[in-house]
C-alpha cells in the first residue's frame, strides 16, 4: 500500500525568505512559518500555543517567495514532510525535519508599498490621474 505524506498549513512568516541561487540555475528559499492555536486551560484562561515550521520551496516557487513574501505575510501552504541528516563538526549525526512546499497562496491583503498601510479602497474614490488607462 502506498503512503501519504501531505501537509497543509495556514500561518505567518517569521522572517523574510532566505533565497539561494544554485549553480545549476535552481533557486531555493527557506523561511520559518508560525501556526497558532488557542484553547482554554483547566482554570478557564485562554492559552495560545505557537508551533514553528521550517519551510523550503524550490525553483519557480522560490522566485515567487523571494518577490512576494515577507515577514508577517499570512499564507496557505501545501507540501510534504522531509527529514534530512548530516554530520556536524564534531562528527555527530544531526537531523532536521522540514516541509517542502508544493504550492502556497498568499492570504494577506496587499499593502500599499508607499505608505506601508493596507490599501483597502479597491479603487474607490481615486482620481482620474490614478487610473491605469
Amino acid at each position: 500500500m502506498a503512503g501519504v505524506n501531505k501537509v497543509i498549513l495556514v500561518g505567518n512568516l517569521g522572517k523574510d525568505p532566505e533565497v539561494r541561487h544554485l549553480e545549476g540555475g535552481a533557486s531555493v528559499a527557506n523561511f520559518p512559518l508560525a501556526t497558532s492555536e488557542s484553547y482554554k486551560d483547566k482554570s478557564g484562561q485562554r492559552v495560545e500555543q505557537t508551533e514553528w515550521h521550517n519551510i523550503v520551496v524550490w525553483r519557480g516557487l522560490a522566485d515567487v517567495a523571494e518577490k512576494y513574501l515577507k515577514k508577517g505575510t499570512t499564507i496557505y501552504l501545501e507540501g510534504k514532510l522531509r527529514t534530512r541528516s548530516w554530520d556536524d563538526k564534531e562528527g555527530n549525526k544531526r537531523y532536521t525535519t522540514e516541509i517542502v512546499a508544493d504550492t502556497f497562496t498568499i492570504l494577506s491583503k496587499k499593502e500599499n508599498s508607499a505608505s506601508g498601510h493596507e490599501d483597502t479602497s479597491a479603487g474607490i474614490g481615486k482620481t482620474g490621474d490614478d487610473l491605469p488607462f
